[in-house]
């Protein structure tokens, strides 16, 4: 199996703080997918979604994805919503990949986006049942797409330890 892990998981689900952590604990690479459009647009997420609509932003992200299943040594920090796409899904699947879910419980991942204006997708008047909401339908993706989900509400180094050890990815 290729050794490049996505992880994927609700927003604020800790894909970030947790791929740091794993890629220090591996010696792997770490890339945030949305970063890598980012600086391949030379503009936020935001602005993408707000200046180009998110069918663009989209289209960016399928670049990313494939871009990352190229490489080995890899852990990538998808976007909340890159794995609720079949397409993104299975070019990760075909290339060797591994897919795994940060489990937050909805009530933890409200406490921790509280506050939190960078979210586009939650910019809005009705930010909790929203997000709520789009938890509900991302969830079933998730774990569909997923060859391993953790318990993502404990410490972040914990969780990274469980990750490379049930990958056997531990240095």
């Amino acid at each position: 199996m290729k050794q490049v892990v996505v992880l994927c998981g609700f927003m604020g689900c800790g894909k970030t703080t947790i791929g740091r952590a794993l890629a220090r604990l591996t010696g792997f690479s770490y890339r945030d997918l949305d970063e890598w459009i980012e600086q391949k647009a030379g503009r936020s997420v935001a602005e993408i979604f707000e200046g180009y609509g998110e069918a663009h932003f989209r289209a960016l992200e399928r670049e990313a994805v494939r871009a990352c299943t190229e490489e080995n040594g890899l852990i990538a920090a998808a976007g909340g919503g890159a794995m609720t796409f079949a397409e993104n899904v299975r070019a990760i699947k075909e290339a060797g990949c591994s897919i795994v879910l940060l489990d937050v419980p909805v009530e933890e991942i409200s406490r921790r986006l509280q506050g939190d204006r960078t979210r586009p997708l939650l910019n809005r008047p009705d930010k909790e049942t929203a997000m709520r909401q789009l938890y509900d339908a991302r969830l079933p993706l998730y774990r569909k797409a997923a060859d391993l989900t953790v318990d993502a509400a404990r410490p972040p180094q914990t969780v990274a330890k469980e990750i490379a050890e049930r990958l056997g990815l531990s240095r």
